[in-house]
């Protein structure tokens, strides 16, 4: 009985380091998170020092007790400028982080992403579309602009974003209704999801075809990605949705725990597995379309930020979700950074940085004897 007892209390001990360890992983990332977005706020062609970033923030929250730096250009560049690229980077990374952990978790597959399912050629379907039709669909009104919520935009950009969102989640839905003639299987989910894919690239290389230099030029800019569409307005839509997605599959963290069991497990435990498996596909489907709406294609942060993870902290989904959530706004994060400034004042798209990443990313874990981590 006493050996027993021992036996429990060390694993008892033993559960409990290991929470330790994964908060102290939560904790260390949060923190240097903060870091390196004050740090990148700084960084530009105008360098502006950390401690006028910090006056400004505080000026910002406190305009009767902090006053604002001696220089007044920071504050309009931090503000207006700055700021937004700087949260627009890590919402989007954020999202994109979670859905591909929540993806990977519900299709029981490490190499599934947001873009896996036919998302992202959908989106740039969706783009594209408007950038070669939309002259010839809304004549003059497509280069003029419309005041929404008192703010003025341009028809465009507003038919461009509405577009690739709308195309981006409709590739998740179409994914649905062709496998639910299959029982929801995730096999057949993913070859799906592959299928349309191929369908809607081959709408966008027609679209390329047929349109003129200016239009082909647009195209290319948004497939390539980049943090061009930062502005309040777009931190102010997408903010509740990303927090408001991320809430809702994190208060599942267990049944994803359940699901990483297998299909029979999770149904002897009461969970409807078809149900869950697509509400949360179109759950972190909204938000990722809705990022990669205002960011364009952005590749490898699903995929790069989970595994990470995974090697730090495990399977446990109620610390790994927030874990990719906060390493892809970091990736994502110091990625832009090093686009604005690396080439200055060229600004490469974030998007070949990415790729960059992400193909050495995958290469150190097959060279280095972590293929476990993809299979």
């Amino acid at each position: 009985m006493k050996n027993r007892e021992d036996s429990n209390t060390r694993t008892t001990r033993l559960y409990h380091s290991i929470q330790k360890r994964k908060l102290l992983v939560l904790v260390t990332l949060s923190v240097i998170l903060v870091i390196v977005s004050i740090l990148a706020v700084g960084i530009g062609s105008v360098y502006i020092p950390p401690t006028d970033v910090l006056a400004v923030f505080g000026h910002a929250l406190f305009p009767g007790f902090i006053p604002s730096p001696d220089d007044g250009m920071a504050d309009l560049i931090v503000m207006n400028y700055r700021l937004p690229r700087i949260l627009l980077a890590i919402l989007a990374g954020v999202a994109l982080a979670t859905a591909g952990a929540v993806m990977q978790g519900l299709l029981r597959n490490p190499l599934v992403s947001p873009f896996t399912l036919g998302l992202s050629s959908a989106s740039s379907f969706g783009a594209a579309l408007i950038i070669v039709l939309g002259p010839a669909i809304f004549g003059s009104l497509f280069t003029g602009s419309i005041i929404l919520a008192g703010v003025t935009f341009s028809v465009k950009s507003v038919l461009l974003i509405f577009s690739a969102f709308i195309f981006g989640w409709l590739s998740v839905i179409l994914v649905y209704l062709i496998s639910r003639t299959k029982h929801t299987s995730q096999a057949i989910m993913i070859l799906a999801g592959v299928v349309i894919g191929y369908l809607f690239q081959a709408g966008l290389l027609g679209l390329k075809y047929v349109s003129n230099d200016d239009a082909l030029r647009d195209i290319v800019t948004w497939l390539m990605g980049g943090m061009w569409g930062a502005t309040w307005q777009a931190i102010a839509i997408l903010l509740p949705v990303v927090l408001i997605c991320f809430f809702l599959v994190e208060r599942r963290a267990w049944d994803l725990n359940t699901l990483s069991s297998g299909d029979d497990v999770a149904k002897n435990l009461g969970i409807n597995v078809q149900r869950f498996r697509i509400s949360g596909l179109l759950i972190v489907s909204f938000a990722a379309s809705a990022c990669l709406a205002f960011t364009g294609i952005i590749g490898f942060v699903g995929l790069m930020a989970p595994h990470i993870c995974r090697m730090m902290i495990g399977n446990d989904y109620r610390y790994l979700l927030p874990a990719s959530a906060l390493l892809g706004a970091l990736i994502l994060l110091v990625s832009d950074t090093v686009a604005r400034v690396i080439l200055a004042p060229i600004e490469i798209p974030v998007g070949i940085i990415m790729y960059i990443l992400g193909g050495l990313f995958f290469l150190f874990l097959i060279t280095r004897g972590h293929g476990r981590y993809l299979a």
